[in-house]
């Protein structure tokens, strides 16, 4: 009997969503974007932009393409593209970034480098 490989094909406006009420705790990777309203407790490696919602707490490093930050993040950030801390935003941490765009009113604490042209 021979064997059926099935090939899932996923388009670029596939995202990862973690829930409000969801917990996880361990190191994350992910291929696609990212939207976090629960709370995570480990590192987040992503290809793609990641997005920290109002209810969203993330406690540990994150390597990404973009962020924005509405919740919390106790963590460093590591961004070759934008971070962006929005008004309701909770930051402790380091940031390596492209650009930086902060909201009246985000709470910030920590350094800021940018990358340099090579």
């Amino acid at each position: 009997m021979a064997k059926i490989k099935e090939v899932i094909s996923i388009t670029a406006s596939t995202h990862n969503i973690l829930a409000t009420g969801t917990q996880i705790t361990g190191d994350i990777c992910a291929e696609e974007d990212f939207r976090i309203d629960g709370t995570t407790i480990g590192n987040i490696t992503c290809k793609g932009k990641i997005v920290i919602g109002t209810s969203g707490v993330v406690s540990g490093d994150i390597k990404c393409t973009n962020i924005e930050i509405l919740g919390r993040l106790d963590g460093n950030i590591n961004c070759p593209g934008s971070v962006v801390l929005r008004a309701s935003a909770l930051f402790t941490g380091n940031i390596i970034s492209q650009t930086l765009e902060i909201e009246p009113g985000a709470k910030i604490e920590g350094t800021c480098s940018m990358y340099r042209e090579e």
